[in-house]
């Protein structure tokens, strides 16, 4: 599958259409879907993802480097360094590769000449658009779930608040029907969704970044505090690859049973 290529996909890498795993339960289906070309910039939605044995294909694939060699980031870490204004850009996959969309609706792509300048002169520091080499962008786990079920409990909780999914930055929204957040629970076990089996290793601690204002989101510091207060600041989980494969919108997800 291109990464461009956003067509509802239902077959495996045979060509043959998916169908339930014998050993498995039915917990849900698949949403959305969310890939983000280059960290810490809005992504795009997807209408399938193909799944490799590092996470979501296209996922953090560039990111932004300062002239000390940090990467742009929400927060301040070892290897990242808090860069502010990137959410006002935004990264997709087009025919050529890589577009970056601008905060004044310039559209610049992978390759140009002038990139470095133009995001010099937007972010008012010095930086450079660099692709992953030998080191993910990653934050944590390589590919990152969220339940609509998790979206409901805080939008129930802080209901003048604007809570979307886009301010928590998943690969997979899963609708469960379930109450509270119940991938949770899912810590440790299988998922199977489309041609690729995921392993729920940890939950997704939560920083500044689910406050930050972003397009039509406004900031809202209440969002980090309910999380903290009322979730142990957690909010969605975090699975690695077992198996690769394709995942698709509408596709069901199934738990193995051992």
């Amino acid at each position: 599958m291109d990464l461009k290529d956003n067509a509802v996909n239902r077959t495996n890498d045979e060509g043959q259409a998916t169908s339930a795993p014998a050993d498995a339960a039915p917990a849900g289906t698949v949403a959305r879907l969310w890939r983000y070309p280059v960290k810490s910039m809005l992504g795009e939605r997807c209408g399938a993802l193909q799944i490799g044995a590092e996470g979501v294909k296209g996922d953090r694939r560039y990111a932004l480097r300062d002239a000390e060699g940090k990467l742009g980031s929400g927060k301040n870490t070892r290897r990242f360094t808090k860069m502010d204004g990137l959410f006002g850009f935004s990264a997709s996959f087009g025919d050529a590769g890589l577009e970056v969309h601008f905060p004044d609706g310039e559209l610049r792509r992978w390759g140009d000449p002038d990139m470095d300048r133009a995001l010099t002169a937007a972010l008012v520091r010095t930086v450079t658009l660099r692709e992953q080499t030998d080191a993910t962008h990653l934050d944590a786990g390589p590919v990152h779930l969220l339940s609509t079920a998790s979206l409901a409990w805080l939008r129930a909780a802080l209901p003048d608040a604007a809570i979307e999914e886009q301010r928590f930055r998943p690969n997979l929204v899963l609708d469960v029907p379930a109450p509270g957040c119940p991938e949770q629970g899912w810590i440790g076990r299988r998922l199977r969704v489309g041609t690729a089996e995921l392993l729920i290793t940890e939950p997704t601690e939560r920083c500044a970044m689910v406050t930050f204002a972003q397009q039509a989101l406004p900031q809202d510091l209440r969002v980090l505090r309910y999380i903290a207060r009322h979730a142990d600041n957690v909010f969605g989980v975090y699975a690695q690859v077992v198996t690769p494969g394709v995942i698709s919108l509408g596709e069901r997800i199934w738990f193995r049973r051992s």
